[in-house]
């Protein structure tokens, strides 16, 4: 397989309206000849006409803070890559922080769990229909009797690195998390699963209101973070770390 370099970028800046500041903490696996994006952040689009394309009512909800540079593509320009070597964008779920800029990789496969694809097409108002109308490829994942150190996986036949979704709904009825195992480190990227790591020291932490009124299903996400505890504490050998954590994005720059 070919040698695997991983690039974080936070493609999301957030102040909510608990004063809370946030991050959309996307990875960019890139080898000699392709690019892969496990998550897009928000995308150019996005940036330059977000009332058009997110609308006033979830801008203020979710508390977007607009930059150009920000953007996964404008991120991927500046490590002096070129965009168009996307060929696949592998996504925890369809929110829109999560796959704005999805658009600004119109030949990229996305990548998704088949609840997710579902629970989007079922016409679950917190989606926006923009960021797919350029009509993607899209593969879906399926329930699987695979694991991965305990839970389930569906396995991604990219050929260039052992990688897999796994889910962990709650936060979404489809939201997965996405586990790489390379030659010398495995991750587990666990999306929206907590938006702060704090979360994971009980439900009375400030954010865990927020993130329980935007649950599809809060008991299912309380399961799912009980699922985070014990593998974190069974598997201290693996990098654990979600989408909107800072101080998580910040123990990798640099590394």
């Amino acid at each position: 397989m070919d040698k695997i370099k991983i690039h974080h970028l936070n493609c999301v800046d957030i102040l909510t309206s608990m004063k809370l500041s946030a991050i959309g903490h996307c990875l960019l696996l890139e080898t000699a000849n392709r690019l892969i994006l496990i998550d897009t952040g928000i995308g150019l689009a996005d940036v330059q006409d977000p009332l058009k394309r997110i609308g006033k009512e979830v801008i203020k909800m979710a508390g977007y803070r607009f930059n150009e540079s920000s953007t996964a593509i404008r991120q991927i320009e500046k490590l002096g890559l070129n965009p168009a070597l996307v060929t696949d964008c592998i996504i925890s779920h369809l929110d829109n922080d999560h796959i704005g800029g999805l658009a600004d990789f119109p030949n990229a496969t996305v990548h998704i769990g088949m609840e997710e694809y579902n629970n989007f097409k079922s016409g679950n108002p917190r989606y926006l229909q923009a960021p797919m109308l350029h009509n993607p490829k899209i593969i879906t994942y399926g329930p699987s009797s695979n694991q991965w150190n305990g839970l389930e996986s569906r396995h991604l036949n990219l050929q260039i690195a052992d990688i897999s979704l796994i889910p962990l709904f709650g936060h979404t009825h489809g939201h997965c998390g996405v586990a790489i195992n390379l030659h010398d480190t495995s991750l587990f990227y666990i999306g929206d699963a907590y938006y702060l790591r704090t979360e994971l020291e009980g439900d009375s932490q400030p954010v865990s209101q927020l993130a329980k009124n935007r649950a599809d299903d809060d008991i299912q996400r309380i399961t799912t973070l009980n699922i985070i505890r014990n593998f974190i504490h069974q598997h201290p050998e693996i990098i654990v770390f979600g989408y909107h954590d800072i101080k998580e994005f910040d123990q990798f720059i640099g590394n």
